[in-house]
Parts: structure tokens; sequence; C-alpha cells
């Protein structure tokens, strides 16, 4: 050994202080250095590791939430239909009755119409009947005391005549 010290010229001091300066700075690397970058890299692959499996759960709860969307769009379309069609069908019987309504109505003012005229008619027939029993009296006393001849019984007449038409 001592041959391989004396060719190369290595001092054994030497080569043991640089190995007591390498096993330090190795120490200190290692504990100042190596431990906190492998603590921060498997605290960076954890957080990697969660975010991923965060990703993964809000793509599961995005599709749930727009399936959830799609079936509440849905029924809110289909409530829409049924509430536009009972509406239209309200409508219609709204209509329907007021058509009815208008119908009785129209009937009840022909009805009352009818009567009006009905009474209206009776009430002239039986103020014809007076007048014409006036006239007739009338004519039978001017008859009676100017006497009957042929010639007073046209004239007679034809005011009778004249007077109703």
């Amino acid at each position: 050994m001592e041959s391989i010290v004396s060719s190369f010229h290595l001092d054994i001091k030497i080569l043991i202080a640089q190995l007591i300066n390498f096993a330090v700075v190795i120490f200190v690397l290692y504990r100042f250095a190596i431990k906190p970058l492998g603590k921060l890299m498997s605290e960076r692959s954890a957080n990697i590791e969660k975010g991923l499996a965060d990703a993964k759960v809000n793509a599961e709860t995005l599709l749930k939430t727009q399936a959830e969307y799609d079936k509440a769009l849905a029924e809110a379309r289909k409530e829409a239909s049924d509430i536009f069609a009972k509406a239209k069908k309200d409508a219609e019987m709204k209509k329907n009755e007021m058509l009815e309504d208008a119908k009785k109505e129209v009937s009840k003012i022909m009805a009352q119409g009818t009567a009006t005229l009905e009474e209206e008619k009776k009430k002239m027939l039986d103020d014809a009947k007076k007048e014409l029993a006036s006239l007739v009296t009338s004519a039978t006393e001017k008859v009676l005391t100017k006497g009957i001849s042929e010639k007073i019984d046209a004239a007679l007449i034809e005011t009778s005549v004249a007077h109703f038409k």
C-alpha cells in the first residue's frame, strides 16, 4: 500500500480529511436539501393526485348535474305543455259557456220581444175593436137620426172604409 501512496503521492491524512469533508457535505446536503426536496416532492405528488381525484369527482358531479338539469328541463317543458293545454281547454270551455249564455240571452230577448209584440198586437186589436164599435155606434146613431136612404148608407160605408185604411 505504501507503494501506491508513494507512486500517486497520496497523503493519508489529506485523504481522511477529504472523506470527512465529503461526509459532512453529504450529510448537510441530505439534511438541508435532499430531505426537504423529497418531502416537497411527495407533498406535490399528493396534491397532484388529490387534484386528479377531485377533477374526476367534479366530472362525475358535472355529468350527474347535467342529467338532473336535462330531466328538470324536460319536466318543466312537460308541465308548461300541460298548463298550456289546460288553459286552452279552459278557454274553450269558457268560450262555449259564453256562447251558451249569449244564446240564452238572445232567446230571452226574443221571447220578451215576441211577448211585447203580442201585447202590442192585442192592444191594437182591442183599440181597433173599440174604435170600430164607436164608429158603428156613431154610424148607427146617424142613420137612425137621419133615416135610412141608399145615399146615406153608401156615404157611411165609404167613410167607415176610408177610416180603416
